[in-house]
């Protein structure tokens, strides 16, 4: 025994601790960095959100089918292709579902998936599934070998490595996740402002960011609200990290004689419960003065959120101190990470609509192929089904002779120097497709395919052409599923920029403000002659110009006649140097 005994202890061989540590954690640590916590700079998604979205596609829970059981749908992703937990794959797609949480929402709820306060979604087995429209463009094709598969986790099944989305999704939607000795935080961003810019990189691959930011001009959040200041947007286009401050959109009105300010958006990510319970906390600390009460008068229509003021406050200085204290002002920091090919990787702006190009472009480049594959594959055949109805009568006499379906498709080959493919279809062709009218009809497709032949070749020989289709696909995408017109103003109380907002506000249309860049002013101040004549403030003025130029498509300006606007005017000027279209009216 004790001879066995060395003799086994002998066989093995000694490792140190810290060598296999270190192996098994960096194993554990790519497992979650590749398989759970990041996403594909291709589609923007985690294997999770791709895993619910191709179970929904797979269960035909298209945008108008019948809405599915989320227990049913959860049950099939959890079963086929995500083992990790029922509530990871329903909180997965209760996310999707939800208008405060994705810009452009993926999945279409029926139920309660949760609120902006935080409530829970109610269970599985309470709640209906079914994709939205635009999900549906980034399954499209998944059965054309656009993309590669791999087995599930029991090798039962394939399941999708990317989906071959048209939708620049990680720039769309955002993303956020915490990995092992990494995370990644993207915002979201304006579909139609993205693909201007998607756009403008393939008709010019050596485009600068400076002018990419020309169309994707900022984050563009569900919850709305302004962003504060640019430079931390600017740094996350041109680094890939920088810190965008928020802030809600607020106004003020007089609610039955009482000054009130009036919150309708808040800050992306901010629970509106918490906020208002926290406000209320420091209204009774003494460490915000002027409000007498808060009301959350918030319904389906929207948000309204009313903080009445005392008869004594001045409304400005409530706000800002509301600013201040709470998360009406926040600030998202941006980190963007993303796998490109299976290694994450810091991306600047163009570096995400780079990749996402490259995707597509692989896409339509395998879409083709199979497209052409099976194109001559039916020409073959139909090649077959021509000669036998040119040839009818030898034809059928012939199959008539032989012995069963095996000679006769034998005896086809030797005689018309057919393929084993061609003979096949002869001997399983219908009568009616002896009949003239018949024999017509397969000319017609035959030439018909040998059009959709030479043109798919051309496709694939052409990458000029692969670009073109790249970009009309793009562009309806954008007819499809991007927003409408957006109003930008310099961010004045009163006057025209006051009409552009409330315009903005009544037919529910996006508004971006831009204030001067200085530390007291806000949306709501309203300067005297004597501070604005200040060099310090005119200089930012003319900076907040410059910078509405820059942001805007079309610059309308308002003077009036006799009226001599040298701030209006700067605007004017810099829009005109832009190349940017130009209207005055008076």
């Amino acid at each position: 025994m004790e001879k066995n005994s060395v003799e086994i202890n002998k066989s093995y061989k000694p490792i140190f601790v810290q060598d296999e540590m270190s192996s098994s954690y960096l194993s554990y640590a790519m497992s979650v960095i590749v398989s759970r916590a990041l996403p594909d700079v291709r589609d923007g998604l985690k294997p999770v959100h791709r895993r619910v979205l191709f179970g929904m596609s797979e269960l035909g829970l298209r945008s108008n089918s019948k809405y599915k059981k989320s227990a049913f749908i959860v049950g099939e992703v959890l079963g086929k292709y995500h083992p990790h937990g029922d509530s990871s794959v329903y909180n997965t797609m209760v996310r999707m579902a939800q208008d405060w949480s994705l810009r452009y929402m993926l999945v279409d709820g029926q139920g309660n998936f949760g609120s902006i306060d935080g409530d829970s979604p109610a269970a599985m087995r309470y709640t209906e599934a079914r994709l939205k429209k635009i999900s549906e463009e980034m399954v499209e094709d998944l059965d054309k070998d656009t993309v590669d598969f791999q087995l599930n986790y029991d090798d039962s099944i394939k399941e999708p490595t990317v989906l071959p989305t048209k939708i620049p999704n990680l720039l769309v939607n955002g993303a956020s996740g915490i990995a092992v000795g990494m995370a990644t935080n993207m915002p979201p961003h304006n579909l139609s402002e993205v693909i201007d810019g998607t756009v403008a990189y393939i008709k010019n691959n050596d485009i600068e960011i400076e002018e990419l930011i020309k169309h994707i001009k900022a984050p563009d959040f569900p919850t709305g609200g302004i962003i504060y200041g640019y430079e931390g947007v600017k740094s996350a286009f041109e680094t890939g990290r920088g810190k965008v401050v928020m802030r809600g959109k607020a106004e003020f009105e007089e609610v039955n004689g009482r000054e009130c300010i009036v919150v309708t958006e808040i800050p992306y990510q901010v629970n509106k419960a918490e906020m208002i319970q926290r406000t209320a906390q420091l209204v009774n600390d003494k460490k915000i003065e002027g409000i007498s009460n808060i009301r959350d008068e918030s319904d389906r229509k929207g948000m309204r959120i009313v903080y009445i003021l005392k008869r004594d406050a001045i409304p400005n200085i409530v706000l800002n101190k509301l600013f201040k204290y709470t998360s009406l002002q926040s600030s998202f920091s941006v980190n963007n990470i993303a796998l490109v090919k299976g290694r994450p990787m810091l991306l600047n702006l163009k570096e995400v609509i780079k990749y996402f190009v490259e995707h597509r472009h692989d896409v339509v480049v395998r879409r083709t192929k199979f497209n052409l594959k099976k194109a001559e594959a039916r020409a073959h055949i139909l090649e077959g089904l021509i000669i036998a109805s040119d040839n009818i009568d030898k034809v059928i006499e012939l199959i008539k002779s032989s012995d069963n379906a095996d000679d006769a498709r034998k005896n086809l080959i030797k005689k018309f120097s057919l393929t084993e493919i061609q003979s096949k279809a002869i001997v399983e062709m219908r009568l009616r497709q002896l009949t003239g009218l018949e024999q017509g009809k397969l000319r017609e497709e035959y030439d018909s395919l040998i059009e959709l032949i030479k043109d798919l070749k051309d496709i694939l020989d052409d990458k000029e052409r692969r670009m073109s289709i790249i970009t009309d696909e793009l562009l309806e995408i954008k007819e499809k599923h991007g927003d409408g017109v957006e109003i930008v103003s310099g961010g004045q109380r009163e006057g025209v920029d006051g009409f552009a907002k409330k315009f903005a506000l009544e037919f529910n249309m996006s508004y971006v403000e831009f204030p001067p860049s200085h530390y007291t002013w806000n949306m709501h101040c309203k300067y005297s002659a004597t501070e604005y004549n200040k060099p310090y403030y005119v200089s930012n003025y003319f900076k907040r110009n410059k910078q509405i130029a820059e942001y805007s498509d079309i610059v309308i300006a308002f003077i009036p006649d006799g009226v001599e606007s040298r701030g209006t005017m700067s605007t004017v000027e810099y829009a005109k140097k832009e190349k940017k279209l130009v209207k005055i009216l008076n």
